[in-house]
């Protein structure tokens, strides 16, 4: 499956050529996604002198593809051969970048919105054929370990990606901050184009029809026991996470009395341990098993949560926002790495298709509820019940410990 040896030691995985190139296309596209998010929500700002509507319209342009295109994506994914599908999608997010660049010359300004959306909508095509081809060329025991270099990359743009969008922006505006971000896009594909071949079995499958895919996608996940699971931890963790997500600001001002600006160094504090997270993981994965990781994931969680609504102290708060960022890597190296170890290979981009949405669904379905409940109830308690779904989330997967540590078959 893959020319690097089964030596599971962080050096064998940097030799990979798989590695190599992936996350070389991952940092050209991070560099890209952050100085456009930033770029596109500073210029929608100054441009609608801070609409509280027109902003929240880069949110919904960014996850609604998530729910209408993460599943079809997905099924394609798996119809289609990986290495190229990444290759088209990164190069149409460019052309569809520099086509809205041209839009904005001629003064179509609300244009803006539309690169998010497509790039997003690309985003649930290529995610899962990336998936599938880790999946192909890394080693299993050196599948946690690859999990948490992707992971590290991913908290160091947490803080950077936000001063790199900032700048790029106020210093070059927004016509140089898109042309940057398609060329970003454009280099992305170039790297790709230096993935070992797609195999040649992958090439043609398109006797069954979709429909007949996605149904079949959705049994094989009903028919792991391990996939149901994971789902249904999925949900209880999205309806905690959705509760508190819009109410960060509140926290700030209303339960420790601090002015809005103090926001930042939470995010500063989660970003840094995430990063202090994500090398530990790198160092230790490889020694704790997957299920384990995600609940350690989920247990921090749900006792940052729980501490973050009643503290009433700056530090305490502060204390426990750093140890949700501290074990945030794990959570995710756990889900990603039980759910590649569990499923075969044709079906890696339907798993992800089907899984993904539970979670954002269940998160955007509170997210939208949070506002009126926070009229009802008091902070701490709607933060009480965020702990709580998290605890249900464990609960739920508690399972898995019970479960054969692999349901894969070669």
């Amino acid at each position: 499956m893959s020319s690097t040896n089964s030596n599971p030691s962080m050096a064998s995985l940097l030799r990979n050529r798989f590695v190599q190139t992936i996350m070389t296309a991952g940092l050209f596209i991070q560099i890209g996604i952050w100085i456009r998010n930033f770029a596109i929500l500073l210029f929608v700002t100054e441009k609608t002198d801070g609409d509280a509507l027109a902003v929240s319209l880069i949110s919904v342009a960014e996850f609604a593809p998530i729910f209408i295109f993460s599943f079809i994506g997905g099924t394609f994914a798996d119809r289609w051969r990986p290495k190229r599908t990444m290759i088209w999608c990164d190069f149409l997010s460019a052309i569809s970048i520099f086509i809205i660049l041209i839009a904005l010359l001629f003064g179509t300004w609300k244009a803006v919105f539309l690169a998010t959306f497509v790039s997003a909508i690309l985003s649930q095509f290529s995610q899962p054929s990336g998936m599938k081809l880790f999946k192909i060329h890394v080693p299993r025991e050196q599948m946690q370990t690859g999990m948490s270099l992707f992971q590290t990359m991913m908290a160091i743009f947490m803080i950077i990606g936000l001063i790199l969008g900032t700048f790029v922006f106020q210093q070059f505006g927004i016509y140089i901050s898109m042309a940057v971000v398609g060329i970003a896009f454009l280099l992305s594909a170039l790297v790709l184009t230096l993935l070992p071949p797609d195999r040649m079995e992958e090439k043609d499958e398109r006797e069954t029809s979709l429909w007949h895919e996605i149904k079949l996608g959705f049994q094989y996940v009903w028919s792991r026991k391990i996939l149901v699971t994971l789902g249904g931890g999925f949900m209880a963790a999205g309806l905690g996470l959705g509760l508190i997500h819009p109410l960060a600001i509140f926290l700030v001002t209303e339960r420790l009395g601090l002015e809005e600006g103090y926001l930042q160094w939470l995010f500063a504090a989660h970003g840094a341990a995430m990063i202090i997270g994500g090398t530990a993981a790198m160092v230790f994965s490889n020694r704790i098993a997957p299920h384990i990781l995600l609940m350690l994931g989920m247990g921090s969680m749900a006792a940052g949560i729980f501490v973050m609504g009643w503290s009433t102290m700056f530090w305490l708060t502060l204390m426990a926002e750093f140890i949700i960022g501290l074990f945030m890597p794990a959570l995710h190296i756990g889900i990603n790495t039980i759910i590649l170890n569990n499923t075969d290979e044709e079906f890696v981009g339907r798993v992800n298709g089907i899984l993904t949405p539970l979670f954002m669904g269940s998160m955007v379905i509170t997210m939208s509820l949070a506002g009126l409940l926070k009229e009802q109830f008091s902070l701490f308690a709607i933060y009480l019940t965020s702990a709580a779904l998290f605890v249900i989330g464990i609960l739920i997967m508690l399972p898995m410990f019970r479960m054969p540590k692999t349901a894969e078959t070669e």
